[in-house]
């Protein structure tokens, strides 16, 4: 059986482990936050000290049998419902999925800390600091190399088709994935709406230069998707 103060150390171990994760969700003002973070941390810990300890005193009786990981193996599953709340749909985009990831991730270190497994514990908060905090640069970096844009094209109706369209982007690695074509208000021009992937924005101006010196068309704006 632990120690009153070793349960202690533990719970408050959770807790600091808990609020690194916390405060770097904290920082980039996500529900799911510093308290958040720390609670399920002390939460897991907590439960993971229950599971391990508490029934020992009637493991030695006859015909009992008790398996002390089960009440700990709920916490993984149990979690979900607050990483579901963590998720949320905005238009066609989902948000959420990394904050909700934490929340598993902090619930398991919270196991480990009550298992009494500091090392493990400490080394997953640095990793998982450094996957929040650190990779996101580079994340962020790969998806503007990859961007689709939307290019909306007035143009004299007829000037304009899609192999054209083609033609003038050139064989680089940009496609286009959606031509749209309908007629201005006034009638005399057409609009032509193109999707193209993927696309930096270091290359929007030249496609958009390029798309300008098009037979027909008189004026070209982008618009990121």
């Amino acid at each position: 059986m632990l120690s009153n103060w070793e349960m202690a150390v533990r719970l408050l171990a959770a807790a600091a482990l808990g609020s690194v994760i916390g405060l770097e969700r904290e920082r980039l003002s996500w529900t799911a936050g510093l308290r958040t973070h720390m609670l399920v941390s002390v939460g897991s810990a907590l439960i993971m000290i229950v599971s391990a300890y508490a029934f020992s005193d009637v493991l030695g009786e006859q015909h009992v049998v008790l398996d002390p990981s089960r009440i700990a193996a709920q916490v993984v599953s149990g979690i979900g419902f607050l990483g579901a709340g963590a998720i949320l749909l905005r238009g066609e985009v989902i948000r959420g999925l990394t904050t909700a990831a934490s929340v598993w991730a902090v619930a398991a270190i919270g196991l480990a800390v009550g298992g009494g497994l500091y090392v493990a514990a400490t080394v997953a908060t640095v990793i998982i600091l450094v996957i929040l905090a650190g990779i996101k640069p580079l994340e962020e970096r790969y998806r503007a190399a990859r961007q689709a844009r939307d290019f909306f094209l007035v143009a004299v109706p007829g000037q304009v088709s899609i192999e054209s369209l083609s033609r003038a982007i050139g064989p680089g690695p940009f496609r286009i994935r959606q031509f749209i074509l309908q007629p201005t208000q006034t009638g005399d021009l057409e609009e032509i709406r193109i999707r193209v992937v993927p696309i930096a924005a270091r290359d929007v101006e030249d496609l958009i230069a390029r798309m300008r010196a098009l037979p027909g068309v008189r004026d070209v704006e982008e618009r990121s998707v």
